[in-house]
Formats: structure tokens, sequence, C-alpha cells
């Protein structure tokens, strides 16, 4: 069946905050300038927001430019923080408080809002919306397009109505073409169609590799006389040790809520780790559960995020289009934030887009200016002055790398004349099993900690369940002849949702795919030691559907 098709200036593939920021700057200019021009943002949840997991406190910067009356407008960056604390963990029972003149300047969030950054992107849908942006939700942008010279041209929707068989539904629809001049892709960390980009056009080629997170988050209704609205709690050290690093947050936000996370960097080596379970024992912390106790947990989420930084951004154009925000890894992590990075570059992206579209040009080029243009941002300084952050606890561990990030950090502002480098991918850190000691994890109490099913259902996720998998392996042979005996399976332990499964058929071992338990978090896809999975977009809608994360 043929597809139709839509055309546009410009087509921007996600609905976060560096599409949206995107879209938002490119009417603003186009109106600005008396110009026609067409954009518009396709987004693969149910709704603008239904996706987006952050812990999250945002720094309002890019916001003051983007839209400086956003506090008459309502946006809903309603806490601001009023209390910085950083604790290390030193065991299941004790910690140590980390002085304030010890903790590196990065980390100071000073006039920062705790926000629900799900709802800021519904905020800002809104106020792109009103100049004019086509929002198109729940259409996953599934294929690339190109022209016949190879530039990228637009994207197509993915086909709707094809059951597990391949066959066609009665409910079959196409998918959709969008057609633009530019497209740009605004995916978020990992995206599917940024891969297929980076790897097309060799983009990452004088980069290291992206390097990743899997936060793992959950909301929390707390008891009144615990909550202190503004507090921001950060911290290192226990549950993650013996080759693990990572961190946990406790966000005191409105409403009588706590977000409460644990990142786990995905460069960890043994095979028995299971983020998930870190992040359950993590709560049974006296730091943790002094605030936890008498709650209800409402919500449940994870996603990858990519914390690579400044080594491993990749060059962000090529013909026909430009890749923003996390899907080419602006994330600071050295501030543990990414919202204003990434609007900033999708800001960016717009001025240069707009720039050359007004001046006649019809499309299909490189531009190759957007690098240039965003290497003269303060994203950009942020993520020079930021390099050596995770490089630097990566290969001189949490203590030398605190010592060294503190250093560099706070007294030369970032600006030490060395630039350290992680050039080993996370795929590859995994040891064989008969090299670890095998983790126990203490069944779930129901109360404080929960199995994963319980909250894959809080998390409301949800996929129509006659569909092709959209969990899809290269080698169907290699998760039994090679990740099993080699590393014990560890796609059942590095998935937070339960997705992976060996189970016995006929007597012998057999991978189990639960593929509409999945939140599109992309560990799978980032963390097989094989790199044998392959993450593709379930038909339009599926996946979570967070409310307020």
């Amino acid at each position: 069946m043929q597809r139709e098709s839509m055309q546009y200036d410009v087509v921007i593939v996600g609905a976060g905050p560096a599409g949206l920021a995107s879209a938002i700057r490119l009417r603003q200019l186009a109106i600005d300038s008396g110009h026609e021009l067409s954009v518009c943002v396709l987004e693969k949840a149910s709704e603008v927001g239904a996706h987006i997991l952050s812990g999250a406190v945002i720094e309002p910067r890019a916001m003051d430019e983007l839209l400086p009356d956003w506090q008459a407008q309502g946006a809903p960056l309603n806490t601001p923080v009023t209390t910085d604390q950083v604790y290390f963990l030193t065991g299941p029972d004790s910690s140590i408080k980390t002085p304030g003149f010890l903790v590196p300047a990065s980390m100071h969030n000073k006039g920062n809002y705790i926000v629900s950054l799900a709802n800021v992107c519904r905020w800002l849908a809104e106020q792109a919306e009103g100049l004019g942006v086509d929002i198109f939700s729940g259409f996953a942008a599934a294929e690339l397009l190109y022209n016949e010279a190879g530039c990228i041209k637009g994207v197509a929707t993915g086909d709707m109505g094809i059951s597990a068989t391949g066959e066609h539904k009665d409910s079959y629809e196409p998918g959709m073409a969008l057609l633009g001049k530019y497209t740009v892709f605004a995916e978020g960390s990992r995206g599917h169609l940024g891969k297929q980009l980076i790897e097309k056009f060799d983009l990452a080629k004088h980069a290291d590799p992206q390097h990743f997170g899997l936060g793992i988050k959950e909301l929390w209704q707390i008891e009144a006389a615990k909550h202190r609205p503004g507090l921001v709690v950060h911290g290192a050290g226990w549950p993650l040790t013996g080759g693990a690093s990572g961190g946990f947050f406790l966000y005191h936000q409105e409403n009588n809520q706590v977000s409460v996370g644990l990142i786990v960097d995905l460069n960890y080596s043994n095979p028995y780790l299971s983020p998930y379970d870190e992040f359950q024992r993590l709560k049974h912390h006296p730091l943790i559960l002094a605030t936890l106790q008498g709650a209800k947990r409402i919500a449940y989420g994870a996603r990858a995020l990519s914390k690579g930084g400044l080594n491993s951004l990749p060059t962000m154009s090529f013909p026909g289009g430009l890749l923003i925000g996390c899907d080419a890894g602006t994330l600071n992590f050295a501030k543990i934030k990414g919202a204003h990075t990434a609007m900033k570059c999708g800001m960016v992206a717009a001025e240069t887009l707009f720039e050359s579209l007004a001046k006649g040009d019809e499309g299909g080029t490189d531009l190759l200016k957007f690098n240039e243009d965003f290497r003269h941002s303060w994203a950009y300084d942020e993520l020079y002055r930021s390099r050596n952050f995770g490089p630097a606890l990566h290969n001189f561990g949490l203590f030398g790398g605190a010592v060294f990030n503190y250093i560099d950090q706070t007294i030369f502002r970032g600006k030490l004349p060395i630039t350290l480098h992680d050039r080993q991918a996370d795929h590859k850190s995994l040891k064989p099993a008969a090299e670890c000691e095998q983790i126990e994890y203490a069944r779930a109490d129901g109360v404080i900690s929960f199995d994963k099913l319980s909250s894959v259902f809080v998390s409301n996720t949800n996929h129509e369940e006659d569909q092709p998998c959209h969990l899809t392996l290269k080698d169907e042979n290699v998760p039994i002849q090679f990740n099993l005996p080699t590393y014990a399976a560890p796609e059942q332990r590095y998935c937070p949702a339960g997705v992976y499964e060996i189970v016995q058929q006929q007597g012998q071992p057999s991978l189990q795919i639960n593929a509409q338990n999945c939140v599109h978090c992309k560990a799978c896809d980032i963390k097989d030691p094989a790199q044998n999975i392959i993450w593709l977009p379930p038909e339009g809608g599926g996946g979570p559907n967070y409310p307020n994360m």
C-alpha cells in the first residue's frame, strides 16, 4: 500500500527538551522575521511527556533565553532548590556527609528547580503549538528516508495493525512519510535512528565511545511532616561496590512528593549485578528509609542516559539533518543535568537551520556550520569544562576520581590543560561469570522494595500484544550459545523490567522475551555483550505512560 506523505520545512523527531526547544525557536524566528516556515514534531509516546524520565533538577538558563516570561506563563518550575546535601554511603547502615566546601562546584544547585521533566515537556509542547508547530503524538518514527543522492529527506512512521506473525490485521494502516527540507533527530539517549545515522555517516569516527548510565526512579507520596520542599540529596558508594559505580538522588518536590533514584554506570564488570535490585537495596539504607517509611510509591520508571560528554560527542550534522540533545550526548554529567544543554543545543540548531532556510536553502546539504555554531555556545563551554569528569571516575576510581574532579571543577573550573579519555565501550566491560562472585539479593518486601513486575505495573506500560516483537536478535543462537555459558545470561539482570528470561523448553534452556514489559530504557541495546539485541520502536503509542516523572 502506498504511503501518504506530508511535507514540512523542518521535521523534528522526538518531543523532549531538545526537540521542543528547537521547534519553538524555529517558529519564533520565522514569526519575528515574517518568513513562512512549517515545523512538525513526531513523538512515539501516547502523549508528550509519557516517555520522559529524569530526576530532575533543572537549570533554567536555556528556559530564560527561549521563553523569558516562563514564570508568568505558568511553566511548571515550582520548587526552587533550597538545600544541597551530598553523602557517601560506607555500608548498608552507615554514611558520611560531605562538607559543602568539598563538593565540586558543578554539583551545587543554587538557582535551580526540582521539576517533573515530563510536565515541563508538556508545557513546552503547549508553547510550541501556540506558535504554530504541528505535534503528532502516538506515531513512532520507524524508518529513515533517503533521496536519490543519499541524503536524509525525512522519516516514515511505523505501520499500524500488523500481527505478531507479520500479517495485516483488520486495523492495518500503513505508516506515513514525513518529509522535510531538513530532519532534526532528538530521540533522547540511544535513539534508534540516531544510532543508525551515526553508523551510516561515520559521525563518531573522531569521538570516544559513548558511555551510558541506567537511571531507575520512583516517585513517592510521603508524610507531610517529613517533606522538605527544595531539598536535594545526592550520593555515591554503597550498594555499588566491587567495580560498579554510579550514584543516587533524593529530591523533595512539590505536593509532598519525593523522587528517589539510582544511576548505575553501564560499564560495570560483574554480569551478576542487577541495577534494579541494587536500587531496591538502596532504599533500605537508613538515609533513604527515614523518608520513605510510612510513604506510598506511586510511579516507577527507567531510562538510559548518555554521559560520555564532550569526548564522546559525534559530528552532529549530516546530509539533510542534524543530531541534537541526548541523541548526540549533550548531557553534562558533572552536573547530572542534561535538560538545559539539550534545550540550548536545540535552540542553536534552530538558529542554524533558519539562517540557511531564510536564504533559500532547499535542503539536503550537510549543515557543517551547526557544529561550529554549537562550539561557540555556552552549552559547549560547559561540556568542555566537564570533559574529564566521567573519565576521571572511570580511570582513577571513586576516591581518586573525586579528588581529581574537586581540583578540576572547583579550583581550575574545568580548565586543567589535560584531557582524560575512556575508550572502552560499556558492553565490553563485562567479565566472564566464572571470574565473578554471584550477588544474592533479598526478596522484595512489597513495602519499600518491590519486584519487577509490580514496578512495571505502576509505570503504566502497555503495548498492543498482537504485534511483531520490537526487541530483535541479530542471531537467535547467541543468547543460549554465548551469553548463557559465558556471562550467565546477563540480560535477565541488566533489564529493569523483566523482559528477558531463560526458560526451559523440552529440557533445554531458551530465551523468552516478554516485550510487553519493555519500558523503553534501551539498556539491552547498550549492555548486551555481543551487541546482538536491537531495540526497534513498537507500534506507536506503546510503552510506559509516565504521569509526573
